[in-house]
């Protein structure tokens, strides 16, 4: 029986957004999990920001993350070691990562460089299951997160743009493509 992680970014940004490169973490959600979608594990951290530490009033609101959150939490060279720590255990179990688009593997690739960090990660194959659920559902485009979950008739569980949130509805989402394309066993 694999397992498969589910990963979702929260990110600085301003209204209309910056491109990838002036972004930095700001929380790390992901969701463990087998291939019907049931949560094994999880883990959630913030992340505070080097390059411009104080979130503009537009991520505040869009992420409901608060300047105390990242004030108070370590930067990305502490905080990925203790993911890695976490992902250990499960790591032999694992089969690949995912996300809701390419953004987070990006973001990833682009901070483990930045910051000389190392991951299990980078050995393993990474889905944009937006782009697989687009597929799956012969969809013109891909949609957003709340609009494929409701047309796989569920509703966005919890607070939208929390990484955790995100993960774990993401996660909800990977049975249906992941089953129906006969890329892991139900378990």
């Amino acid at each position: 029986m694999g397992y498969w992680l589910v990963i979702d970014l929260e990110a600085t940004t301003e209204e209309g957004g910056w491109p990838v490169e002036h972004m930095e973490i700001i929380e790390i959600g992901a969701s463990l999990v087998n291939a019907g979608g049931h949560e094994i594990d999880h883990f959630q951290r913030f992340v505070k920001p080097i390059r411009r530490p104080n979130l503009t009033r537009f991520c505040r609101q869009l992420t409901h993350i608060s300047q105390a959150d990242v004030d108070s939490a370590a930067t990305l060279p502490v905080v990925w070691p203790q993911f890695e720590r976490w992902l250990a255990p499960h790591h032999p179990r694992l089969h690949g990562w995912g996300s809701w688009g390419d953004y987070d593997c990006q973001q990833l690739r682009q901070d483990w460089q930045r910051h000389g960090l190392s991951s299990h990660l980078q050995s393993l194959p990474h889905l944009n299951l937006k782009r697989r659920f687009a597929e799956e559902r012969q969809l013109p485009r891909p949609v957003g997160l709340n609009a494929a979950l409701q047309l796989a008739g569920m509703g966005f569980n919890g607070q939208q743009h929390r990484a955790l949130n995100d993960a774990r509805n993401t996660a909800r989402l990977l049975p249906l493509v992941m089953v129906e394309r006969g890329a892991t066993r139900n378990t």
